[in-house]
């Protein structure tokens, strides 16, 4: 017989089945129901879970194996898109347009995906968790027009990506670059990417078994962050061009920094 993903509690604050549990086809595929809560949200990133919803289905949350990470030291650009940063102008900031990032990720096309998983449901809830700081955002500006960004949930020392997007060719790249220095820099070491894609891999990302992602973000999660709250004094504002040199080396002190 063919086993079904676990039906979520109508409460909030219940616990999520353990991640490996999910379901080998369709791959990742753990549980179903429930909302999209803080509470619930938190509780699931938490323990390495996410939600990417389906037209026609209840909410549907997900822990594939393997699992897609950035080491934050190892994101790639090419040598040619580094020559071009070293005259690029575009800026980067944190956290000054996450709805916008967010609203320009549901837009952007994806190949083999017809429509967007990034619902009005989704928008709202994720917009509530940025509110609450939970959710963070890059952008990339040509002077004051986003060129590109990304987003995603920071949990302790562990920052879970959900989604990026180009408004010009490029952005997304610089985006994910330049989230990736300033967690390096803070001594965050892992970026969850979700999924495999082959944009992803040329990009420097690497699948870990589930069991060992689970194992990893989960210490990393519960080890102490930053206090919930705006990115954007903390990330400051970062020229493209910055990005055309390799990334730096942590700082000794980030790991033990005790949240603000």
């Amino acid at each position: 017989m063919r086993r079904l993903p676990f039906l979520l509690s109508p409460d909030s604050d219940a616990e999520f089945p353990p991640g490996g549990q999910a379901l080998a086809d369709p791959d990742g595929l753990l549980a179903i129901g429930g909302d999209l809560t803080p509470p619930r949200l938190l509780n699931a990133y938490r323990h390495g879970i996410f939600p990417w919803p389906s037209d026609g289905y209840p909410l549907l949350w997900w822990c594939p194996d393997p699992r897609t990470v950035f080491r934050t030291d190892g994101v790639r650009l090419s040598s040619r898109f580094r020559r071009g940063l070293r005259r690029c102008d575009w800026t980067v900031r944190a956290d000054t347009a996450f709805e916008a990032v967010m609203s320009a990720c549901a837009q952007a096309p994806r190949p083999g995906q017809d429509g967007t998983w990034i619902s009005d449901e989704m928008l709202q809830a994720y917009a509530e968790m940025h509110r609450l700081g939970h959710a963070h955002s890059v952008e990339v500006y040509d002077g004051e027009e986003l060129a590109g960004g990304i987003y995603g949930i920071a949990i302790g020392r562990m920052f879970y990506g959900e989604s990026m997007f180009s408004g010009r060719s490029g952005g997304s790249k610089v985006a994910l670059a330049a989230l990736a220095h300033c967690l390096h820099r803070w001594g965050w070491p892992l970026l969850d990417a979700q999924v495999e894609n082959p944009h992803l891999l040329s990009l420097g990302a690497i699948s870990l078994p589930r069991e060992l992602f689970l194992a990893r973000a989960g210490e990393l999660a519960a080890q102490p962050g930053f206090a919930p709250g705006s990115w954007t004094a903390r990330f400051g504002e970062m020229r493209a061009a910055q990005l055309a040199e390799p990334p730096p080396a942590p700082s000794p002190a980030a790991p033990q920094r005790r949240p603000d």
